[in-house]
């Protein structure tokens, strides 16, 4: 099996750091890149071609709901994941074509793996 390429997207570097240990810590992922904004999000998937992206809500620029919309709006992009401090409920995220909304302080290698499984799973329903 082939690693998973994340790409992690935080303005903040504890966050950044943090999401990268939980990356290195999960069996069969890879962390390829980071971003600091939405903008270099966009950029960055160009430039990468991640498997998943690792999404803040609350970026500089556009935010990560509006990027992960960018993002989705071309075929065969990326699995999106958010994260925000914010509680679920707080976060306007639907129709953005993420996958999934992990709080931050829920995050670790289990949450991530199951995110990926979540995110295959509803891929291939929606081929078949």
């Amino acid at each position: 099996m082939n690693e998973v390429r994340v790409l992690i997207v935080d303005d903040q570097e504890p966050f950044r750091r943090a999401m990268a240990a939980v990356v290195d810590a999960t069996d069969g992922f890879v962390v390829v890149g980071s971003a600091t904004t939405g903008e270099e999000s966009l950029t960055a998937v160009a430039e990468l071609a991640p498997d998943l992206v690792l999404m803040d809500v609350n970026l500089p620029g556009i935010d990560g709901i509006e990027a992960t919309r960018r993002l989705g709006a071309g075929r065969g992009g990326p699995v999106v994941v958010l994260l925000s401090t914010y509680d679920e409920d707080q976060v306007d995220a639907a129709g953005c074509g993420a996958t999934s909304y992990i709080p931050k302080a829920a995050f670790g290698p289990d949450r991530l793996a199951d995110a990926w499984a979540d995110a295959l799973g509803t891929r291939t329903a929606d081929q078949g």
